[in-house]
């Protein structure tokens, strides 16, 4: 394969990236959403964020068999444009309805997204390449973040409703997956001739390590424009700098993927888990100090930035590349579930710990819960590969 050709794949991943940035859009609003419709219960109002995964878990499903009869550049061209037009249309009236509706659609694309651009990446690159272009496809999607929570905090400072204009990012990834990405090899039906869709102990084992991983992780985006406190209470600019500090680590870790992973050895999904943990300790204690909240950010966007392109390579290896989709979609599956049960199960652990909900009280469960996930994580990858090594002098 050309330079060329490999160049253009990679920024056909950087645009189907995009489209799951845009899960992000309203975490620099919530707050001001809230204060719109104080009648609105406040998990409803943090699952602007999370819904979209929801309904993400279906279609991440789907196209695992999807991908059989329709190719990945028709999928994720629909799911751009998608994006784009649903993304828009809550701009038709001020109804908290009809933008929470418009965001369950849009886990439509984020669903064909996340699954299908696992299944690129590991359709066109192989072995050490693969590491590489999974750690840019990570580094895209905190791009991304860093775009849409950035400008859309920009915009929500005019209004949160101005801040959907954010979603004509969408109309540009299809632009950029419409020029860029080739037409599969036919590598699809292949395999379905072959019997060779099949899943292993290992996607499953993995994907419950991020279920864990994303139970805790997302209540960074989920609560952080409540969170903060002193001069910086209420600021939408704020919030929406320090996620998109949160995506911009995940860039700087991202390329640096190959480095790290050479560093932490089969521990770095723990490593990254714990990477949150420190970070959330950070934002517990110094709520009021921009500066620290910041290092805490850049540490929570590390735990984002290394796991998921890890979690995504360990499932894409551990099949053939015919069931790359189905392998992704699980993993996705399972961190979209959790993503869309955290408000509750972390909420209602606030409630009962702690009296009353509060983000405060919700980043010190997360922190708590992610370094205990974590240490139980590393231990089994030990176990796991003593017994490997026993087989193996056997």
């Amino acid at each position: 394969m050309s330079k060329e050709k490999k160049f253009r794949i990679i920024l056909s991943i950087v645009g189907i990236s995009f489209i799951q940035g845009l899960q992000f859009s309203t975490s620099p609003v919530l707050n001001q959403i809230q204060s719109h419709y104080p009648t609105v219960n406040v998990s409803l109002v943090q699952m602007l964020i999370t819904a979209p995964a929801f309904v993400a878990i279906v279609f991440a499903l789907l196209s695992g068999v999807l991908v059989l009869k329709f190719s990945k550049r028709a999928m994720l061209i629909f799911a751009a444009l998608l994006s784009g037009i649903v993304g828009l249309l809550p701009f038709a009236a001020d109804s908290f309805a009809l933008l929470f509706a418009c965001r369950a659609i849009y886990g439509i694309s984020l669903g064909l997204a996340t699954a299908l651009n696992t299944a690129v990446v590991a359709e066109w690159f192989e072995g050490k390449e693969r590491v590489q272009v999974m750690g840019i496809q990570a580094a895209s999607v905190g791009t991304g973040m860093v775009i849409v929570t950035t400008i859309g905090g920009i915009l929500g400072s005019h209004g949160f409703r101005t801040s959907y204009l954010i979603n004509l990012l969408g109309f540009i990834c299809f632009a950029l997956i419409a020029l860029n990405l080739p037409a599969s090899e036919k590598r699809e039906e292949k395999g379905q001739e072959s019997g060779k869709i099949r899943l292993n102990a290992k996607v499953f084992g993995i994907s419950t390590v991020a279920f864990f991983e994303w139970l805790f992780l997302i209540t960074f985006t989920t609560n952080i424009s409540m969170h903060l406190g002193g001069s910086l209470a209420g600021s939408s600019g704020v919030s929406g700098a320090l996620t998109g500090i949160f995506s911009a680590a995940q860039i700087v870790i991202g390329l640096l993927l190959g480095l790290v992973t050479k560093l932490t050895g089969r521990y770095t999904m723990p490593a990254a888990m714990l990477c949150f943990s420190a970070g959330a300790v950070l934002l517990v204690l110094f709520p009021t100090s921009f500066p620290l909240m910041a290092i805490g950010s850049i540490l929570c966007g590390f735990s984002q930035g290394i796991f998921i392109p890890t979690g995504m390579v360990g499932v894409s290896n551990a099949v053939a590349p015919i069931a790359a989709a189905l392998a992704a979609g699980i993993f996705t599956c399972f961190q979209d579930v959790a993503q869309t049960v955290s408000p509750f199960i972390l909420n209602a652990a606030s409630r009962t710990i702690f009296g009353a909900v509060t983000p405060m009280h919700v980043y010190q469960i997360a922190a708590i819960g992610m370094a205990a996930a974590a240490v139980i994580t590393a231990v089994v990858i030990g176990l796991a590969g003593s017994k490997d090594q026993k087989s193996a002098a056997a």
